[in-house]
Order: C-alpha cells, then sequence, then structure tokens
C-alpha cells in the first residue's frame, strides 16, 4: 500500500465518522510528541518523531485514530488504528490498548518492525494517560524498542 492510498483511506474514514451525529460524550483528541525514550539507544535513533495524531473516542471508550510520525530512522510512517480507553471514574486518569497498521519503515530498516513483509505491519499499542480539562498527556509503550510521551487537547 502506498502513502497516497492510505492517506486516502484515512481520510475517508474520518469524513464518514464525522458525518455521523454527535453523542454526549464523544470527542476528538488532537496529540503530538513530547519526547521518546529508545530502550536501547543508539546514535543512528531518531528520538524527535514529530507525530501529529488524530483520534475520534465514543462515550463507550471505543476509539479510532490516524497518525503520521518520523520513525526511529527518520522515516515518514503512518499509523491506522482502532482501540478502546478504559477512564477511571473518581480521577482524570484513564489506560488506553489501540491495535492497527504501521506503514513507513523501508529499505534497511524494513526487518526493525515485525511481520513488515509488505511494508505494512500488523501493531499493538498500549498506554497510560491523564487529563485536565481539555488537554492530556499519554506514556505511551512501543513494544521493546522504545517509550513516547504525547500530549493533545480533547475537543
Amino acid at each position: 500500500m502506498n502513502r497516497t492510498t492510505f492517506t486516502l483511506l484515512m481520510c475517508a474514514s474520518l469524513a464518514a465518522t464525522a458525518a455521523e451525529g454527535e453523542r454526549e460524550g464523544d470527542y476528538w483528541y488532537v496529540q503530538t510528541s513530547a519526547h521518546t525514550l529508545h530502550w536501547n539507544p543508539d546514535p543512528e535513533h531518531n528520538n524527535r518523531q514529530r507525530l501529529i495524531g488524530i483520534e475520534r473516542v465514543y462515550t463507550d471508550g471505543l476509539l479510532w485514530g490516524g497518525a503520521t510520525f518520523k520513525n526511529s530512522f527518520n522515516q515518514r510512517s503512518h499509523y491506522a488504528y482502532l482501540g478502546k480507553v478504559w477512564e477511571n471514574a473518581r480521577y482524570p486518569l484513564y489506560a488506553k490498548l489501540s491495535a492497527g497498521l504501521v506503514h513507513g519503515y523501508r529499505g534497511e530498516y524494513a526487518d526493525r518492525i515485525p511481520l513488515n513483509g509488505l511494508g505494512v505491519a500488523p501493531v499493538i499499542i498500549p498506554s497510560i494517560g491523564a487529563h485536565w480539562g481539555p488537554v492530556g498527556a499519554e506514556f505511551v509503550v512501543l513494544g521493546t524498542a522504545a517509550a513516547m510521551v504525547n500530549v493533545g487537547l480533547r475537543f
């Protein structure tokens, strides 16, 4: 799947969902990366992911989203996913699990992500977060490779 096809699929999905009726409690979440830490640092690793992501979260906790970012090898990559968020009833804390497809690990780095034989690899990404009104922050675990802190806004 090339970048253009992937981007078109993401835009079509966003447009279809945006056309649905709004429910009280549903929200959009826009986020960016603030810090990345590789478990095994290497001078060739990029620690500035320049991630921009958008999620649609529903009242029942189900979500879908997409993100574009620079991977650990400074290649533009994309992630399309579905997931679930579990909000804490007493505190502004949550856990999130997303699963989807990553595209963008190419050339000599194609084998740095498992199951990337066709240039698209399945991934599962857990995270924990907190929000203060519309402002949020998440600690995201990127498998055995790294962890990332993201910040964002709910609206």
